[in-house]
């Protein structure tokens, strides 16, 4: 009878093969020992989104530095749909929300962009970081995404790359459906979708983006939805439509 798979994961940015022995920090440590109450010898499965999920055991069960120890690869590396995101910061809770469901959603990357409406420039890149390691531990994902620094909005979009669509959320709602717009794209084209601030882009912003020959604008329905709303509609559209959740 084949062994279950540990409920327990974690992400772990180091080495992983059979054998290996991983010495965690103080944070780790305490939470396998002292919060979840794991003793030497049960089984954990840690990722570090280059060699696939690994069962591991606790071969020391010392609470401010414990230790694992690499058994067997439990599920291969993936590799994340071709898919980014672009956000403008909102507020600290909305911007955390984004960058989580951007994990879970399978996104290969998210940046921050500063737009002329951004009214929240202030970003904690390692409490940002730290969310989407932990929606990827709660999701089953082995990949964590890319958190790109943030950059003004046509700093982030110079040279870019030819062969990416940029979908732009535009809030006018005059152009057409996400989805009708994405019905000629080959599955697996690579895509990034940018999604607003609160306020919008402003019309020098949206001309601007209008006027990339990669551009396709797009209107997520009749409602007015707000920034992290936005985000989640949209990049669950675009994976049906390009990413790895279609047939």
């Amino acid at each position: 009878m084949s062994e279950a798979k540990p409920k327990i994961r974690l992400y772990i940015d180091a080495p992983l093969h059979e054998g290996a022995v991983l010495a965690l920090d103080r944070g780790p440590s305490n939470y396998l020992v002292n919060v979840m109450r794991l003793s030497e010898g049960a089984a954990v499965e840690v990722f570090n989104g280059r060699e696939g999920g690994w069962r591991v055991v606790l071969s020391n069960a010392h609470r401010k530095a414990a230790e694992l120890t690499c058994k067997t690869l439990l599920r291969e590396q993936t590799v994340l749909p071709d898919i980014h995101l672009l956000f403008a910061p909102i507020k600290k809770a909305r911007t955390e929300f984004i960058v989580e469901k951007a994990c879970e959603l399978g996104c290969a990357s998210v940046r921050p962009v500063i737009t002329r409406y951004t009214n929240s420039e202030r970003l904690n890149l390692d409490r940002l970081r730290a969310h989407m390691v932990e929606a990827a531990e709660q999701c089953g994902a082995v990949s964590v995404p890319d958190l790109i620094d943030p950059a003004p909005l046509e700093t982030a979009l110079r040279d870019w790359p030819e062969r990416r669509l940029l979908i732009f959320c535009d809030e006018s709602r005059d152009a057409a459906p996400l989805p009708e717009m994405l019905t000629d794209v080959p599955r697996g084209t690579g895509a990034a979708v940018l999604i607003g601030p609160e306020g919008g882009f402003s019309p020098e912003e949206a001309a601007y983006l209008r006027g990339l020959p990669q551009t396709r604008a797009v209107t997520l329905g009749p409602r007015i939805l707000r920034a992290d709303t936005a985000a989640v509609a949209a990049l669950t559209l675009t994976q049906m439509a390009l990413g790895d959740w279609g047939g």
